[in-house]
C-alpha cells in the first residue's frame, strides 16, 4: 500500500457530529496529519459558505471543495474552478422533485433560495451552513446560475425513489446522488467528489493511492473508488461500508480521529 500523503473528508456525518460541531478530538487528529507532513482537505456536498467555519480552525491552506466537488475553492473562499447545472436540466430536476412532492432549494454561488421558508429541514440547513435562505415565488430566474438543487425529505424511501427516477431521467446530464438519507443532491455533469480526489492529487504531485478518503454516503463512493485508501464512518449503511477499504467508529464516537489515528499508524509502518 501507498503512503498516504492526502486525507480528504466529507463533512456532516463524518467529520462533525449530528450537532454539526467539530471536535477537539478531530482538530487533534487533523493537527497530528499537519505534524506528520500529510496534507488534509475537505469536499462536501454543501454549499462555499458552508465551508468557511472549517478553515481557521483546521488550519487548512489547501483548496476545498463544495458542492460534491464540481466548485473548487482556495481557503480564502475565493473560486479556483467552478461548473453550473445546465439551465434545460435543472429545469428538468425541479420537474422531477415537484412530482415527488419534495421540498426544494437551488443553491447559487452566493445564495440559497427556497419556495418555503418553513421546510422541514430549513432549520437543520441554517445551523449546518450558519446562513438564511433567501424566499422567492419562482427559481426560473436563477437557472443559469444553479450550482446544486436539493430535493428534501424526512421520508428517505421517497427520496431512495426520487433519486433513482432523477438519475434514469438525467442521464448524463448531471450528478443526482443522496448526501444524507434526507437530502438529494442534483449537481453538475462530469463533477463528483472523486474528480475532486484527482484534482488535488494531481495540484499535490502524487498518485491518487496516496490520497487516503473518509465519508458516510453514496456521494462520497466517487472519492472511496478514486483513493487508494477509503474510510466508511461506522454511522454509514452497510452498502457504503462494503464499498470501503476500512470501517471506523460513528461520528458519535470520534471515527474521524480514529480513522486518522489507522492512517498515521500505516505511513509509520510504510
Amino acid at each position: 500500500m501507498s503512503r498516504i500523503a492526502l486525507v480528504v473528508s466529507d463533512v456532516d456525518g463524518t467529520l462533525v457530529t449530528r450537532e454539526k460541531i467539530l471536535t477537539d478530538a478531530a482538530r487533534g487528529a487533523v493537527r497530528r496529519l499537519g505534524d506528520a507532513g500529510i496534507g488534509f482537505t475537505v469536499v462536501s456536498s454543501r454549499p462555499t459558505v458552508g465551508m468557511r467555519f472549517l478553515i481557521e480552525p483546521l488550519a487548512i491552506t489547501l483548496p476545498v471543495g463544495s458542492f460534491n466537488g464540481s466548485s473548487i475553492v482556495d481557503s480564502q473562499m475565493n473560486p479556483i474552478e467552478q461548473h453550473l447545472i445546465p439551465a434545460a436540466t435543472a429545469q428538468i430536476s425541479l420537474d422531477v422533485l415537484n412530482e415527488f412532492g419534495v421540498d426544494i432549494w437551488l443553491f447559487t454561488t452566493n445564495l440559497w433560495l427556497t419556495r418555503n421558508g418553513d421546510g422541514e429541514y430549513v432549520p437543520n440547513e441554517m445551523r449546518a451552513i450558519r446562513a438564511e435562505p433567501t424566499v422567492v415565488a419562482d427559481f426560473w430566474p436563477y437557472l443559469t446560475a444553479a450550482c446544486k438543487i436539493v430535493g428534501a425529505s424526512s421520508d428517505a424511501a421517497l427520496l431512495r425513489r426520487c433519486e433513482a427516477t432523477l438519475q434514469e431521467t438525467l442521464g448524463g446530464r448531471a450528478t443526482a446522488v443522496r448526501s444524507q438519507s434526507y437530502y438529494l443532491d442534483v449537481t453538475p455533469p462530469g463533477c463528483d467528489k472523486g474528480t475532486f480526489v484527482q484534482a488535488m492529487a494531481k495540484r499535490q504531485g502524487i498518485s491518487t493511492d496516496a490520497v487516503a478518503t473518509i465519508g458516510d454516503m453514496e456521494n462520497d463512493l466517487a472519492m472511496f473508488r478514486t483513493s487508494g485508501l477509503s474510510f466508511a464512518m461506522g454511522n454509514a449503511a452497510d452498502d457504503i461500508k462494503n464499498m470501503a477499504t476500512h470501517v471506523t467508529a460513528s461520528n458519535a464516537d470520534e471515527g474521524f480521529a480514529k480513522a486518522i489515528e489507522t492512517i498515521l499508524r500505516s505511513n509509520e509502518k510504510s
